[in-house]
């Protein structure tokens, strides 16, 4: 008799933005006319740059000729993405990394996600709260975060990040062998200075505690002295794999290319106190479990470090950030508590007193037409907040800023 893993039947509904879309597509039915506007998934809505899509057109022409066509390429990543990384997005901090440290993949939520699969079975995980729901349901599936009860999971360490704390987590009391760190922050739109960073760091190297360290919003990054990268802080080498993406970087949602980086100074251990390296572990599961992206896509991820497409790149991304001003901007003037929406494309609101956070996803819906997320889909600390993306058109979200503004709330 075939077993299955039961862990899975302790997940509690459906993917919280399933859940958004079945919402929606019911009220579609119900109401064809409505001109719904989408501020909730965080998927980007203009197209790829120009220098991209000629690095992809000259690729897909190469693919066509026997002298250089390719086939399978190199399991973590071909040079001349690796180098194009290493250099711009770590060099130019001032940060070295090595060659082999770096790993080209699919997506940030891929790696995020199976990167768990390194863990013994009875790590004890933390997480910011809110939080990214794939860090949390990948260990759930993996049996890690115990059982389901009251909105939370009984296994899991979470630290909560509200308003009353600047959203800066509090570091755990308890053991913790793993510690999933977002920033820029999904879902909050807020960001950790140096100092705070620093500090668990500091923490991480006195407990041997693992980071994950989720940088894919780096790129909206606009206040000075905000580090774009963990390895920009003394020791974190040591403590932290960093898990990057193009998608939000340069639009790369339906492209799909992605990098983490493990340094070699990152070790875990057995059970006999043997120091392991983790780049050495990551390395055999991406060889044994991924044949790597697509050489067209990379040659299109190494265009944005060119002049022209960084240049390009950083328009859209000015573009998105401007929809965040509008947005940030109109709801504080229409009197609701904003928080994020300055160092990332996402803007965290309170929702009104008497309301949880599915009742307003509900309330904006029919009486605004506007798609967000419910803070509550981030984990108990969401709860008493929304979250809405700065991705949509310029008119798009113009008008549904107007909506809010004139909305009534009875």
């Amino acid at each position: 008799m075939f077993l299955i893993n039961e862990n899975f039947l302790k997940l509690p509904g459906s993917y919280l933005f399933a859940e958004i879309a079945r919402r929606v597509k019911a009220y579609q039915a119900e109401h064809p006319e409505a001109d719904l506007i989408k501020l909730g998934i965080g998927d980007v809505t203009k197209p790829l740059v120009p220098a991209v899509i000629s690095a992809m057109h000259a690729a897909v022409e190469e693919m066509g000729h026997a002298e250089t066509f390719r086939g399978y390429g190199p399991d973590y990543g071909y040079d001349f993405l690796v180098n194009a990384i290493i250099q711009n997005d770590y060099a130019a901090l001032g940060i070295d990394i090595a060659y082999d440290e770096v790993f080209i993949s699919d997506g940030a939520k891929c790696d995020v996600g199976h990167i768990q699969e390194l863990f013994s079975a009875d790590a004890v995980i933390a997480v910011t709260d809110p939080v990214y729901p794939v860090y949390v349901d990948s260990n759930a599936m993996a049996g890690r975060a115990g059982d389901y009860v009251n909105g939370q999971w009984s296994r899991l360490c979470y630290l909560p990040c509200k308003a009353e704390n600047g959203f800066v987590p509090d570091l755990p009391r308890e053991k913790v062998d793993v510690l999933y760190l977002c920033y820029p922050n999904n879902p909050t739109g807020t960001v950790l200075d140096r100092a705070s960073l620093q500090r668990i760091v500091d923490w991480a190297r006195r407990n041997h505690v693992l980071i994950i360290y989720d940088a894919a919003y780096k790129a909206y990054i606009t206040t000075e002295n905000i580090p774009h990268s963990i390895y920009e802080i003394e020791g974190a080498r040591e403590v932290a794999i960093e898990c990057n993406s193009f998608s939000k970087t340069a639009g790369f949602t339906g492209t799909r290319c992605a990098f983490t980086v493990v340094p070699h100074a990152l070790k875990g251990f057995t059970r006999d106190g043997r120091a392991v390296e983790l780049n050495a572990l990551w390395k055999r599961r991406m060889s044994t479990m991924f044949n790597g992206v697509s050489y067209p896509v990379q040659r299109g991820a190494a265009a944005i470090y060119t002049e022209e497409g960084r240049s390009q790149v950083q328009g859209v991304i000015d573009e998105y950030m401007e929809n965040a001003r509008i947005i940030r901007e109109g709801l504080t003037a229409a009197g609701f508590s904003v928080y994020g929406g300055k160092d990332a494309p996402y803007i965290w609101m309170k929702v009104p007193q008497g309301m949880d956070s599915w009742a307003f996803f509900d309330f904006l819906l029919s009486r605004a037409h506007v798609i967000g997320t419910p803070g509550s889909g981030f984990g108990p600390s969401g709860e008493g907040y929304f979250r809405l993306t700065a991705f949509n058109t310029r008119e798009k979200t113009q008008e549904a800023v107007a909506r809010l503004k004139t909305m009534s709330l009875d």
